[in-house]
């Protein structure tokens, strides 16, 4: 609708490309042909009890109730309305209700006032007195509940007592009071979810939630927001609620409510906010704050400056939802504390400024500026002076306009003849109960680990096996070591698309096979080159000899498909994380693995736990520079380890000293003419003693061993392991250069090389092995 700045961030236009695609593919996959009913039987219409407490969950609900109202022949509707709907402070909202042409089938009213922390208790209290005789009354198969209100929170309960299925909108999400507590509360509650973002799905995942029963839909205000935005009579609206004389982009809208935890903070906060507005001068539309406790005193704070019969201001109780979407878009910011401006706003780019914690958490578009330690009046004026009259890109974060119809879809999949029980997808952990299962016995603790290298990928079922062992005379004990059960090897596609394909192919042939072989898998480990984020297996930066590998989240469609959790990391860190569990480093609280294959790569290991670094590149050890005038190294640099020591540069020397013909020796035949000279012709020729090769050896050995030293006086290892292929070609050369360039208290380091045959599969697996004992990376 409008431009936005010329200097936008790519990385947040990237980001909301991807939510809209991430919608429209959940879209696609929800579509599935409706079930014929037996016996051509007519499906029962599904009685759906939509629950409403307060002008700004009917916003949401509204589209809902709409589209239940237009579809006669799948569903019957019932409304109940409850709540700050039936009070007059708030404007007897419940009457907008009924203009929209909705019977009311039960009208409670459950505040009892005094807008503090008890009055909030009881009034749940009254809710669940009231409740039952209505629910009763209507037996509805499906009750739908918004939110994170203190109403919803007593609805939620009841229907739960009374075996009513119920549908929750909104959960997941994140927003810094107690309403987290009583959102999260009601997701317990409810058998069915209604998320908006992907990120809410992820938390009620987390939180065990059964994903098949959980919907990323999107926000349904967003329906009638992106459908809406777009009147012509936009500035009719702006005059009639701000004055004649009022200019698009030229006021503001202020929204502001009591934090339940921090009362006192949140009055003080609104005090500065109004004290900041006077002194900005825009004509300002204010709107009273809602019912939660605290609330009372704000509106003494409002009367107490004038706010009400000053000239700038127009202070109001309500606004219907589709003129106050008018107004917000066309405001010259919006500030306060609301989830509107959050949520909503985002959709128009209209500057936003967020005071305090109230929605502390929440995903936001760059249109918002938090200004969390509101302590001063000054800092809100100046944040005003920098959000106002912006535009910004719009944000599709929280839905795309098209969340009414997935919602009512799955509404139509809900099978009344299940089990009402809910069912909780807890996570595998240790089990300690003393009975014994036939299945357990059998079976052995097993993971998937995929490991994709610039050549090939690879999937392995690694189990647990216990190995024992006699530490003394008198004590017998065991040890766990991994095991690699089958392994599956394919050469690795060049595109994203072709390379997810095959691994998703790949595992699921192993998981069928782990049937067969009594492999309980526990969860899916992937190493993979590159700079990872574990913490969201997302792959940020690859290796050149992976392609279309770069800001990639493997977790997402890895989980999605084969519904277990996923770990990713680089490939080095799952070498120091074989060794740790199965190798030279188990028991050792400080080493250093170095990979020493294509490339050079690597992991530390400090006081038990891997070093990720900031931003996820600690451990590049194979770029640490060893010279400024060396080689080019693939990273762009000159000198790296990597230059000189890796098998890539070992194959370019070779080439090099073939083309010059001075890579034979007595012993060796010609190579085939088609056979591609590489790293092992090198090292075979300087063990047949030719001289060239073995200096090009000699140079690689000592700048790896340089780079060690390096290592070595950074952070002091107790042990240094050398794996991979080119390991035990390394082991003499860097324990000499340890000896004469390292420090003395560094020097008796020792420099082993890895007995793992597979340490980047057996580290893969170990991050998944390790959860089962509370271990996390």
């Amino acid at each position: 609708m409008h431009p936005g700045p010329t200097g936008r961030n790519p990385h947040r236009l990237h980001n909301r490309r991807t939510h809209e695609l991430y919608y429209l593919r959940m879209q696609r996959t929800r579509e599935k042909p409706e079930k014929m009913p037996e016996n051509n039987k007519a499906r029962k219409k599904l009685r759906v009890c939509v629950a409403t407490c307060n002008r700004a969950d009917y916003s949401k609900l509204a589209p809902i109730m709409f589209g239940i109202k237009a579809q006669p022949d799948e569903f019957e509707l019932e409304v109940v309305v409850l709540g700050s709907h039936l009070i007059d402070d708030y404007g007897n909202t419940f009457r907008m209700i009924e203009q929209d042409d909705f019977d009311i089938g039960s009208k409670l009213h459950t505040i009892v006032r005094g807008e503090d922390e008890a009055a909030m208790v009881e009034s749940v209290g009254l809710a669940l007195v009231k409740l039952p005789d209505v629910l009763h009354r209507l037996r509805p198969d499906v009750l739908v509940v918004h939110g994170d209100r203190f109403d919803a929170l007593a609805l939620a309960t009841a229907a739960a007592l009374m075996n009513i299925r119920i549908l929750h909108l909104e959960g997941g999400e994140v927003s810094g009071t107690i309403d987290d507590s009583i959102r999260h509360a009601i997701s317990k509650l409810a058998h069915y979810h209604a998320c908006c973002t992907r990120s809410a799905e992820q938390h009620l995942i987390a939180m065990c939630e059964d994903h098949a029963r959980i919907l990323l839909a999107g926000c349904p205000s967003y329906d009638k927001l992106l459908a809406a935005h777009y009147r012509d009579d936009y500035m009719d609206i702006i005059k009639n609620w701000l004055g004649d004389h009022v200019k698009e982009h030229d006021y503001i809208v202020a929204l502001q409510h009591p934090v339940t935890t921090d009362i006192k903070n949140s009055i003080k906060i609104y005090e500065l906010m109004l004290d900041a507005l006077i002194s900005f001068n825009k004509r300002t539309l204010i709107l009273f704050p809602n019912i939660d406790a605290g609330s009372k005193e704000m509106v003494r704070v409002m009367r107490k400056k004038g706010v009400e019969q000053h000239p700038n201001f127009r202070a109001v109780k309500h606004v219907p939802f589709e003129q106050f979407i008018q107004l917000v878009c066309h405001a010259g910011a919006m500030i306060g504390n609301s989830s509107c401006g959050v949520r909503e706003a985002g959709a128009f780019g209209t500057p936003v400024i967020n005071l305090g914690s109230r929605q502390t958490g929440r995903e936001t578009g760059e249109n918002v500026l938090h200004v969390r330690d509101a302590d001063t009046q000054n800092k809100i004026y100046h944040a005003l002076e920098l959000q106002f009259g912006k535009r910004y890109p719009c944000s599709k974060i929280y839905g795309d306009g098209n969340a009414v119809p997935r919602i009512l879809k799955f509404l139509q999949t809900i099978d009344l003849d299940e089990p009402l029980q809910k069912t909780f997808c807890f996570p595998p952990v240790k089990e300690w109960d003393i009975s014994q299962d036939i299945d357990h016995i059998l079976e052995t603790q097993s993971a998937l680990a995929v490991d994709l290298g610039g050549t090939n990928l690879r999937v392995a079922i690694v189990s647990m096996t216990e190995r024992n062992t006699v530490y003394s005379c008198s004590s017998n004990d065991s040890y766990m070591q991994g095991k690699i059960v089958k392994k599956y090897t394919q050469a690795n596609p060049k595109t994203f698309e072709e390379r997810i394909a095959l691994i998703l192919k790949m595992c699921k042939e192993a998981l069928s096979d782990a049937v067969c072989l009594n492999c309980r898998i526990l969860g899916v480990g992937v190493s993979t080159g590159g700079r990872v984020n574990p913490q969201e297996g997302v792959v940020l930066h690859s290796t050149k000899l992976i392609q279309e590998w770069s800001s990639i989240d493997i977790r997402t469609p890895l989980s999605d498909a084969l519904h277990l959790p996923v770990w990713v990391d680089n490939d080095g860190n799952c070498a120091a994380l074989a060794e740790k569990k199965f190798g030279h480093g188990k028991g050792v609280e400080n080493f250093v693995t170095i990979i020493t294959g294509t490339g050079i790569g690597g992991g530390i290991i400090q006081h038990n736990e891997l070093v990720h670094g900031s931003t996820f590149c600690a451990a590049e050890l194979g770029h640490i520079m060893v010279s400024l005038d060396g080689p080019e190294c693939m990273c762009g640099s000159r000198g790296c380890i990597e230059a000189y020591a890796s098998g890539m540069a070992l194959q370019r020397e070779a080439k090099r000293l073939h083309d010059e013909d001075v890579l034979k020796v007595d012993g060796i035949t010609d190579m085939k003419n088609n056979e591609p000279v590489s790293a092992v012709h090198l090292i075979n020729a300087a063990r047949l003693g030719n001289s060239k090769a073995d200096a090009v050896l000699q140079t690689a050995g000592m700048a790896l061993g340089v780079g060690i030293v390096n290592i070595l006086h950074m952070v002091n290892p107790s042990l240094v392991i050398l794996s991979g292929v080119l390991a035990s070609h390394y082991q003499s050369p860097v324990q000499q250069v340890i000896e004469q360039r390292a420090l003395p208290s560094a020097r008796s380091i020792r420099v082993l090389t890895s007995d793992l045959e597979e340490p980047a599969l057996m580290g893969a697996a170990s991050m998944v092995l390790d959860y089962t004992t509370r271990r996390l990376y």
